[in-house]
């Protein structure tokens, strides 16, 4: 069974900086997309951006940007979320998904870490 599991979540204030990573274990991590996603209150689940097989290639949502990166490594199987120049509205919990379709990799989902931008 395939397991993501998600840290680095917490409290920042905004401007401030969080980094976000992703632990995949029980698949072969580099066979597969990865991306991250985030729901915030009262909001439908959103794409963030997503990273292919071998990191070489990223995609973001327009509202990150400029700010956040992505990025992994294969030989930890593990998936990374540098999230700088956050703002209160990206304040949400965010997943980490694992697919064989880089354009929207959501076959296998984390249990979500929580990330909260004070103003």
């Amino acid at each position: 069974q395939v397991q993501l599991v998600e840290s680095g979540g917490g409290l920042v204030q905004a401007g401030g900086s969080l980094r976000l990573s992703c632990a995949a274990s029980t698949f072969t991590f580099s066979l597969y997309a990865m991306g991250w996603f985030r729901q915030g209150p009262g909001k439908e689940r959103e794409v963030v951006g997503g990273v292919n097989w071998t990191g070489g290639s990223t995609y973001y949502a327009d509202s990150v940007k400029g700010r956040f990166t992505i990025s992994r490594d294969n030989a930890k199987n593990t998936m990374y979320l540098q999230m700088n120049s956050l703002k209160p509205e990206d304040t949400a919990v965010y997943y980490c998904a694992a697919g064989r379709r880089f354009s929207n990799p959501n076959e296998y989902w984390g249990q979500g870490t929580q990330v909260t931008v004070s103003s």
